[in-house]
């Protein structure tokens, strides 16, 4: 189920990160589903779906930091 926009992304997502956060969750995201269609290729026997927001997520994290303020705020290089 790979997202064409950010609007299908999941509300946890959409109400939390900012539009450029999003764009790399949903870029992350669906390349994961895609590199992770076979069940051998996954960890810890999670599913597809598990995986790619596993996989989105870590993508954020490499760009934003969540700030005292509980915002998401990308870091600075």
């Amino acid at each position: 189920m790979p997202y064409e926009k950010r609007a299908e992304l999941p509300d946890s997502v959409r109400n939390v990160l900012p539009k450029g956060a999003q764009d790399i969750y949903k870029e992350a995201f669906n390349s994961a589903w895609d590199e992770y269609d076979d069940k051998e290729d996954r960890r810890d026997n999670a599913t597809r779906e598990e995986t790619a927001h596993k996989v989105a997520w870590s993508a954020v994290k490499s760009k934003y930091s969540k700030g005292d303020d509980d915002h998401w705020h990308p870091k600075k290089d």
